[in-house]
Formats: structure tokens, C-alpha cells, sequence
């Protein structure tokens, strides 16, 4: 005889406030667009003052980042049954790309309305602003487990590198997703599909030496010229860097260091403490 479940604890009344204001935004920014709702009328329909919605959300742009943090949550708890199950990189791959568009869809009517917003490099709506820096490492960790419990024989030195494309690639999926008016967005998942094959065969190529240098490349390139993605590589190392000694190269792991060859064959000298990149 199953033993009797435990009753859940009632979730405190100010994460229950919190949830209905957003879940009233999330309404109302579908039945109204996202311009044309306010924070007054959020506080409105969801029976709330004013002050109270914005003691819990300082505006609209961060009722968004609320949005954001629930489709990530939703997110980590879909990729489980695939990650707890498959090692081959593909599959895990594809099973991660395809739970991001299960979780989404619900939104995807006013998807385009916050992609208008994310869009603007400045905005803190954008995925690689300060405010979505949470929520994107978070994102990016998925992608290193991805990873770590594949088969794959992935490089040492690419296995910081590859989960960030990864997430890029996610970002580009996302960018097709609201825009995809197929049925069941069908177009975006047979793009999820193959993405995942083609990243496969990238790792797999990885393993030769000489295309090690092609993969650094490719993802500096994105560091260095995607709008805020250089801003956000900065304000990521800043957070989790820890200075060298005197007279010691800091925690980059970047080619380059002092006493190895730089790119060049050549000595590489650093300032200690400090990345290696310019940005």
C-alpha cells in the first residue's frame, strides 16, 4: 500500500501576489500588446495597488525578465527526461531544442511584440543585458551539461567555448521561432533538428587539431561583434573573476598567457588578473 503523500506547503502570500501579477501581465499583454498595456492596469486586474505591483516588479520591462525566468524554470524541468536518458550529443541536443519550443509555444501570439523590445541592444529586455544575466547563464549551464553527460569526445579547451555557441544557436532558434507562422511551428522544429545534427558534426570535428582554431574563432567573432554580447562577456568575467597574484597571469585560461606561445608562436604577455580578449 503506497504510503500517503506528504501535503505541499502553501506557498507564502507574497510569491502568490507575485505570480498573479505577472500571470495578469502575461494576459494582458496578449489581449492588449505589450505598448499598450501599463503598469496601472496590471495593478488593475490583478485587485493590486499600484505601489504593490511595482514593490514586486519596477516595471514593465521587468515583468518581462519575470517572464523570462519562468520560461527558463519551465525549461530545466523539460530537458530532464532527455538529459536523464540519452548520452549521444545529438539527441540531447535535439531534445533541448525541441523542449525550449514545447515551453514557448503557449506565448508564441505575443512573442514578436517582446522580441520588437528584446531586440534593442540597449534595452534590458535584450538576452545579453545585465538584467538577463541570471537567466542566460543559467541557459548556458543547460548546454555544458549537454556536454558533460554526452559520449562526445570533446576537446579540453573547447568545453567553455562550445556550450556558449550552443546557447547562440538557441538564440537564433528563437529568432526564427517568432516568426515561424507554420502549422505547430513545424519550420522550427525540423531547424531544431538540424541545427543539432550540424553542431554534432562540429564537436566531431573538433577532434582534429587543426579545426580547434576555427571553432575560437567562430565564437569570438560573436563575442566581438554581436550588439551587448561583448558587454555581457565582460560583466559575466567580472562577476566570477578572480584576480592572479602579482607577477601572475589571472583565471582567462586564454591563449596567449605569459611563459606559452600566443597565437602568433609568439610570447604572449598579459596584464595579471585580466582577460586576454579585448572585447
Amino acid at each position: 500500500m503506497p504510503e500517503p503523500k506528504e501535503p505541499r506547503a502553501p506557498r507564502p502570500k507574497s510569491e502568490q501576489t507575485r505570480t498573479l501579477i505577472l500571470e495578469t501581465a502575461m494576459r494582458l499583454f496578449q489581449e492588449r500588446g505589450y505598448d499598450r498595456t501599463t503598469m496601472r492596469a496590471v495593478a488593475q486586474e490583478a485587485g493590486v495597488s499600484v505601489g504593490n505591483a511595482y514593490y514586486y516588479f519596477s516595471g514593465k520591462e521587468h515583468l518581462i525578465q519575470g517572464f523570462y525566468d519562468r520560461i527558463g524554470a519551465e525549461h530545466r524541468v523539460a530537458v530532464r527526461s532527455v538529459l536523464d536518458r540519452e548520452t549521444d550529443l545529438q539527441a540531447r541536443l535535439a531534445g533541448v531544442l525541441r523542449a525550449w519550443l514545447d515551453v514557448a509555444e503557449p506565448y508564441h501570439e505575443f512573442a514578436a511584440q517582446f522580441f520588437k523590445n528584446a531586440a534593442d541592444p540597449d534595452s534590458p529586455l535584450s538576452p545579453f543585458s545585465p538584467d538577463s544575466r541570471a537567466p542566460r547563464e543559467e541557459s548556458i549551464g543547460i548546454f555544458r551539461e549537454v556536454l558533460a553527460g554526452s559520449k562526445a569526445k570533446v576537446p579540453a579547451e573547447l568545453k567553455d567555448t562550445l556550450p556558449e555557441l550552443m546557447w547562440l544557436s538557441l538564440m537564433g532558434l528563437v529568432v526564427y521561432w517568432v516568426f515561424d507562422r507554420t502549422p505547430g511551428r513545424e519550420r522550427s522544429y525540423r531547424l531544431a533538428e538540424r541545427g543539432a545534427r550540424l553542431t554534432t558534426l562540429g564537436v566531431s570535428l573538433a577532434r582534429f587539431r587543426v579545426l580547434r582554431p576555427l571553432v575560437r574563432e567562430v565564437h569570438e567573432l560573436f563575442t566581438d561583434f554581436l550588439p551587448g554580447m561583448a558587454d555581457a562577456k565582460t560583466g559575466t568575467a567580472a562577476a566570477t573573476e578572480e584576480p592572479g597574484e602579482p607577477g601572475e597571469p589571472g583565471e582567462s585560461g586564454e591563449p596567449g598567457r605569459a611563459g606559452g606561445p600566443g597565437k602568433s608562436g609568439e610570447p604572449g604577455p598579459r596584464t595579471p588578473g585580466r582577460s586576454d580578449r579585448s572585447g
